[in-house]
């Protein structure tokens, strides 16, 4: 684990940038996170009294400085970082009348509200677009703002089944256990926030031409069918609809988990160099003369013969005899990891992949460091993910020039 990096003699990429978010639980306050981490001024919007949905899912809490839990859940804790936040009661004239100065003052307004949801509150995008045309608007819904689902509610795990990847996801229709799954995390909303980053940064560059803001209408459902990927691709291009086939692959061989004298590895072979050389370690170098085995589009023709001989093969060491066997010979395989592993890995570790950073309850938080590796402008950790409504004076002197208006007995408007 690491802490905070040293400031960079230059300034982040997105300095300057302002962000309103006003958005809650993932979708978008990932996207919001990741703006921050490469230097925006994100401030997050929350109702007093209880803030983002996701403050309240625990166990488990971040603990105090006595080792007692406090009351910020460990979910909150994993897309909040390095934003401010305010309470600010949206219901009220006096909430609205703020958050349309402050969208007058913004560059970016993150929301994730039903569609026309905030209209009522004229914190809509035609209504903040006439107060700023220079504003960038991105909404995130389950199913965007036209079609016949545009109104319905959508939840990652939802879209997760509507969007077709639980029909790609889990065994074999004949294996034990055998349905659809949802994937282990919530999948389609971090993928979402990381569409609506880059949907805001490219909307960012083109009104540095124009001068001019845009609306970006970001549905979940649109993410999911876009990240099908080669699944997507076989179907359009063979016409045959993709089965749940496990840990296999539909286009390689071998690739998926295979036993181990003491568990399972994940054998990956990309290409007929890396099979070649796996027989070889396997000691049955003729696998690889075979003409059913020699190309990959052979092995997956004859994946039902093949696979149960490599299953014969790999039970008989263990998976950290074949990984070492495996990796000196250059063939992709490594073990399948819990979480607690993935942190104690050698490699995560010295890629810093946890970062500690202060925080007003704890002595530090624990947080997943972003991936990004810029190399003159590296990611910062400012902010802790804040308490609700912690920064809510501060940042209406930042962004109004006046704490006029606030309670300041209860830190909200």
């Amino acid at each position: 684990m690491t802490t905070h990096p040293t400031s960079s003699p230059r300034q982040a990429p997105l300095h300057g940038v302002r962000v309103l978010d006003l958005s809650r639980v993932l979708a978008g306050p990932w996207a919001g996170q990741l703006l921050a981490d490469l230097g925006a001024d994100v401030v997050k919007v929350e109702r007093p009294g209880s803030g983002d949905d996701t403050r309240t899912w625990g166990p488990p809490w971040l603990a105090d400085a006595a080792g007692q839990p406090t009351r910020e859940a460990a979910y909150f804790t994993c897309a909040n970082r390095n934003k401010r936040s305010i309470a600010v009661d949206m219901a009220s004239a006096d909430g609205q009348s703020l958050l349309r100065r402050m969208a007058e003052r913004a560059d970016v307004v993150l929301e994730n509200f039903k569609t026309g949801g905030l209209k009522a509150y004229g914190l809509d995008y035609a209504s903040l677009c006439a107060l700023n045309p220079r504003l960038v608007y991105c909404s995130i819904t389950g199913f965007g703002q036209t079609g016949p689902y545009a109104e319905r509610p959508g939840y990652d795990f939802l879209i997760q089944a509507m969007g077709g990847l639980m029909s790609v996801t889990g065994p074999a229709d004949h294996e034990d256990g055998a349905g659809p799954q949802k994937v282990g995390v919530a999948l389609v909303d971090v993928m979402t926030g990381l569409y609506a980053t880059i949907g805001v940064q490219a909307a960012l560059a083109e009104r540095a031409r124009s001068g001019l803001g845009q609306h970006i209408d970001l549905a979940l459902l649109d993410v999911q069918v876009a990240t099908l990927a080669n699944q997507a691709a076989n179907y359009l291009v063979g016409g045959v609809v993709p089965q749940r086939m496990g840990n296999a692959h539909p286009n390689i061989v071998p690739y998926q988990s295979f036993p181990t004298a003491d568990g399972d590895m994940i054998l990956a072979v990309g290409n007929d160099g890396q099979f070649a050389r796996f027989c070889a370690v396997a000691g049955h170098p003729e696998w690889a003369q075979d003409a059913r085995f020699a190309t990959n589009p052979e092995r997956v023709a004859h994946r039902a013969v093949l696979v149960p001989l490599l299953r014969q093969a790999t039970v008989t060491r263990t998976t950290a005899e074949w990984v070492a066997a495996l990796e000196a010979a250059q063939v992709p395989c490594g073990p399948v990891n819990r979480i607690d592993q993935v942190f104690a890995d050698p490699q995560v570790q010295a890629r810093g992949a946890c970062v500690r950073v202060p925080h007003p309850l704890a002595r530090q938080v624990p947080l997943v460091a972003n991936p990004l590796r810029l190399s003159a402008t590296p990611v910062q950790y400012h902010h802790a993910p804040p308490l609700l409504g912690q920064h809510t004076q501060e940042v209406l002197a930042d962004w109004l020039g006046t704490p006029a208006g606030q309670d300041s007995s209860q830190n909200k408007l």
